[in-house]
């Protein structure tokens, strides 16, 4: 018998070889450290684009982490609690498909979840290079609480949910 999938799933995506686009592969990593829990997958998604739809399918709830441009000052944490409602662009899609873009392939197969959200970091480069800008990682802190407070949120909407 096939194990249950967990209903919620961390996303991170990017390309760690485009500088500050790795910031959703860095932040995956160190949510998964930080706050590991039975009813939560973490996945580093890395630069594969459309093949990740398959992990989207059967979830209760999708918190996708990833650049995130909005033309504000690099380092600023961006949360977009309905990433389907606005333009948002992935970093100037430096990783192939984009948040917003397997997002609304998603929503069009039906294999979107009820609740779905992003938290982001402003680039301030995704050029060639290896690690993240000063600026990002100065964003990463408040980054991660951004992301425990929607976790706990997500959490706690399963809990309604669920009879016991």
């Amino acid at each position: 018998m096939a194990k249950a999938r967990e209903p919620i799933l961390v996303l991170g995506i990017g390309n760690v070889l485009l500088e500050d686009d790795g910031v959703g592969i860095e932040l995956v990593s160190r949510a998964r450290v930080a706050g590991s829990h039975p009813r939560i997958a973490f996945v580093d998604g890395g630069t594969q684009g459309l093949a990740l739809l398959t992990l989207l399918e059967g979830r209760t709830a999708i918190l996708v982490l990833d650049a995130v441009r909005l033309e504000a000052t690099p380092g600023t944490v961006h949360h977009l609690p309905e990433p389907l409602t606005r333009s948002t662009s992935s970093a100037d899609s430096a990783h192939g498909i984009g948040a917003a873009e397997l997002l609304a392939a998603a929503s069009l197969l039906g294999d979107l979840p009820p609740r779905v959200e992003i938290v982001g970091i402003e680039p301030a480069s995704t050029r060639t290079g290896v690690g993240l800008s000063p600026a990002v990682r100065l964003g990463m802190a408040p980054a991660l609480e951004m992301v425990e407070r929607v976790l706990a949120s997500m959490l706690a909407d399963i809990a309604r949910e669920v009879p016991r």
